[in-house]
């Protein structure tokens, strides 16, 4: 027969307390993914409120414009005049840069 290890109770407790914070699946707060601020939902926000006409140029090269009417976690609605809207995927936008601002009907255009 093996002898039974008795600890101290401090010290399975610093044991125990010590793991738990190492481990980050234990932790009360985690830390968002590497990537992932928040950063691209307030921008998206903000385009979408001031109705900011963009360009999106896609992952095959075909460069479409409008203003983001919607937006969630895996796609945007992009709204266009005279055109149909599109659904766009965001794993399919390689970037998103700014036209101009909507303002009663206008396009201003910037450089």
């Amino acid at each position: 027969m093996h002898p039974t290890l008795l600890l101290p109770a401090s010290l399975c407790l610093t044991t125990f307390y010590n793991m738990a914070s190492q481990n980050p699946s234990r932790r009360g707060k985690k830390e968002p993914p590497l990537g992932e601020t928040g950063q691209e939902t307030l921008y998206l926000r903000f385009l979408s409120e001031k109705q900011i006409r963009v360009n999106v140029k896609l992952r095959d090269g075909e460069n479409v414009s409008g203003w983001i009417e919607y937006f969630d976690d895996t796609m945007i609605r992009l709204t266009r005049e005279g055109q149909p809207n599109l659904f766009i995927y965001k794993h399919q936008i390689r970037t998103i840069s700014e036209r101009g601002r909507r303002s009663n009907g206008a396009e201003r255009i910037t450089p």
